[in-house]
């Protein structure tokens, strides 16, 4: 589970720092481009990550088996 919320976390940062770029059109070349609705979508995505990397870096390893 631990890595499922690692991996979630770094598409999560790494798409909403995109859109949130696109958003804001510094990073031309899709439909997002200049649309700031995208650059909301982006912070919220990249909050989002920030959220998922801290609860995945809180979560403890499962008890070993006997």
């Amino acid at each position: 589970m631990k890595i499922l919320y690692f991996t979630l976390s770094i598409l999560l940062t790494v798409g909403g720092v995109v859109w949130f770029l696109q958003g804001i059109n510094i990073l031309p070349g899709s439909f997002m481009t200049g649309n700031v609705r995208w650059a909301y979508y982006g912070v919220m995505s990249f909050i989002a990550g920030v959220a998922f990397y801290g609860a995945a870096k809180n979560m403890k390893a499962p008890p070993p088996k006997e």
